[in-house]
């Protein structure tokens, strides 16, 4: 566990520490930890630094927060799925909270699949598209007792497809039987004409893995070997076969399910549309130019890294399509920049080589074309690093944060840089150091335009008892980061911080690997909530907006009611957060032109939908002391 040394201390609390310490290491650690609380709950400490204040929910209400979204109601929708819990996922226990961070209140929704290591991504209409997911959980080593492995079932029959449910026993050649473990659908077979005319036939294909009954050595086998799919007859005897990739008994990895659900904010469900055509655990929704939303990367239904297929979901339609291929590593941070490109940054959490699709570039998705951003510091430790656009995001500049080593790796870094794309050809250049190394840091966009940056570990999972209890708060306009109040719960793996509509931050979730810091017992997932309250909000009265369209259409104007229109100096649109590892892909702040009349502020929204992309936003007003406005939502559309 680290701690920096904490801002100001009171004279009368040293001298006070002083006096009682010589009673006892007992006394001295309890009038340390009164101290501390006097002195980060003074007027003064909060002004400079901002407060933390930590919430137990009732136990009926904590879940393991993997997944947080804050919706245009003001509630966070915070998914847990089976929260890596494998007794959940075998007892089907999946679940989601709806919790209101004003009244405190939540509830359980009804979840219909494991939507653990999703993606997930707001749709323009405000409703959260959720698509992924846990179908397998991994099997270490010294717990695989049937040897298994990947079974690729081809379909050369061009009328139908083929149904095989969980269950469906494949027979080698030698007598050994395998089972499948989940239900999957083998395509048609598609006829397509040639360069020269001429229409071949490729066959359908899917994967499912499949694990011995029999266990122990009996059920190795090398790849590529054919096997009988015991009940085919007929036709579908002469038109459906398949083939083993190597059966052992390694490590198995989690698997990804292709199922996809849309929440709605109002009826408060998840709704079911059709699913990915590729499985997917671990992958990133981005935003394409047009609104509609690429998943990419994920491990597939075998365990292994999708190799560079990626899915289009079509907002109007709600269907998938084939896109653009491109191999990145899991969870690829994927940002809409004003181009209509989209720009890798070089973050990713958790699966992928160490020399594959790790070089931060802008990937144009129409051509299928990419371009480099070279320049990155410590290129070989940018995996659960964070990414952040800049605010405002007309200028159009990323911020690379923190990060560690691939896989397991204990290195970490604390290195920051920034790429701008208003270059043609834009490099990364060094930014000022984090406090500590710290993989998965948190950072979140304010309404003043800084950025808090908290939590992490400096190293893997938190191990060692690694946490960082540290936060600090990043100033674009000097470059520079300032010290903020020390949280104190420690945040790592599958944690999220997101910003709330009043100007306060979230932050929820944490997965270490053990439970000490002698990595001598299980580690527990953190279920408390932690809100983290900026100085700006103990800087005098706030702004307040009193009236205004709750939509406004892409280039126009619209007037909004204030206090004291005179002492409005910003107004800034940001885009709600859906955050999970690390990874916040549509969190944006905008700058907006404003004219103060006698009631209020007059607004023009940019014109640029890949700058503003549709959808529903909080749109904050702060006054010349920095102090901003609770938000009120507006929606974006055409």
């Amino acid at each position: 566990m680290k701690r920096l040394r904490k801002p100001r201390r009171p004279v009368m609390a040293v001298v006070l520490v002083a006096v009682l310490a010589g009673n006892g290491p007992i006394v001295s650690q309890f009038v340390s930890g009164q101290v501390h609380q006097y002195e980060i709950n003074q007027p003064s400490y909060k002004a400079q630094y901002g407060h933390w204040q930590t919430i137990e929910l009732p136990s009926a209400l904590r879940v393991n927060a993997v997944h947080t979204a804050l919706l245009q109601t003001g509630k966070l929708l915070i998914i847990a799925g089976s929260g890596n819990d494998q007794q959940n996922f075998e007892a089907g226990t999946f679940k989601t909270l709806l919790w209101d961070p004003v009244t405190g209140t939540g509830r359980l929704i009804p979840t219909p699949s494991d939507m653990f290591c999703g993606g997930h991504a707001f749709l323009p209409d405000g409703r959260l598209l959720v698509a992924g997911g846990t179908a397998r959980y991994e099997q270490l080593p010294n717990k695989v007792t049937n040897a298994g492995g990947p079974m690729q079932i081809v379909n050369d029959s061009t009328a139908s497809s083929h149904a095989f449910p969980q269950g469906t026993v494949f027979v080698a050649d030698n007598g050994q039987f395998y089972r499948s473990d989940i239900a999957v659908t083998a395509p048609p077979a598609r006829s397509v004409r040639g360069p020269r005319g001429r229409l071949t036939t490729v066959p359908g294909r899917t994967e499912v893995w499949v694990d011995a009954v029999n266990g122990g050595r009996a059920g190795l086998a090398y790849g590529g070997a054919p096997y009988h799919i015991a009940g085919l007859g007929g036709r579908d005897f002469e038109n459906i076969h398949a083939v083993g990739r190597a059966m052992s008994l390694a490590k198995e990895d989690f698997q990804g399910t292709n199922a996809a659900y849309i929440f709605d904010p109002y009826s408060e469900r998840y709704e079911f549309v059709p699913p990915m055509p590729h499985k997917r655990w671990y992958p990133s929704l981005a935003t394409l130019a047009d609104g509609n939303l690429l998943a990419v990367s994920g491990l597939d239904g075998v365990g292994q890294i999708v190799p560079g297929e990626t899915d289009l979901f079509n907002i109007k339609t709600l269907s998938w399509s084939p896109g653009p291929f491109h191999y990145f590593p899991t969870y690829p941070a994927l940002f809409l920049t004003t181009s209509g490109r989209l720009f890798f940054t070089g973050s990713s959490t958790g699966y992928g080589p160490a020399t594959k699709g790790r070089e931060p570039g802008l990937w144009d998705v129409q051509s299928n074309t990419f371009q480099p951003v070279t320049g990155l510091p410590d290129p070989a430790e940018a995996e659960t690093s964070a990414s952040v656009l800049l605010p405002p995001a007309q200028a159009q500049r990323w911020m690379l944060l923190g990060g560690g080593g691939v896989g397991e790796s204990p290195l970490a870094t604390a290195r920051t840089a920034i790429a701008d794309l208003s270059s043609p050809n834009p490099t990364y250049t060094a930014g000022p150091n984090l406090a500590l190394p710290t993989r998965y840091p948190e950072s979140v966009i304010l309404p003043d335009d800084t950025v808090l940056v908290s939590g992490g570990a400096g190293d893997y999972r938190g191990k060692h008892g690694s946490d960082n209890h540290v936060a600090r708060i990043y100033h674009p306009e000097t470059n520079t980061f300032t010290q903020a109040a020390a949280p104190e719960i420690g945040r790592d793996y599958h944690s999220e911080a997101v910003l709330l509509p009043d100007g306060r931050v979230a932050t929820l979730g944490s997965n270490p690997l053990y439970g000490d810091a002698e990595d001598s017992g299980p580690g527990f997932f953190e279920q408390r909530i932690e809100i983290y309250s900026p100085p700006y909000l103990f800087h005098g009265p706030r702004p307040q907006i009193t009236g205004g369209p709750q939509a406004v259409a892409l280039g126009a104007s619209a007037d909004f009611t204030t206090s004291n229109p005179s002492d409005i100096v910003k107004v800034r649109l940001i885009h709600p957060s859906a955050a999970t590892h690390v990874t916040d892909l549509q969190q944006r702040s905008i700058a907006l032109t404003f004219t103060r009349t006698a009631n209020g502020v007059q607004v023009t929204i940019p014109p640029q939908q890949t700058l503003v992309p549709l959808g529903w936003y909080m749109l904050f007003v702060d006054n010349a002391k920095g102090v901003p406005s609770v938000a009120r939502w507006v929606q974006v559309t055409h």
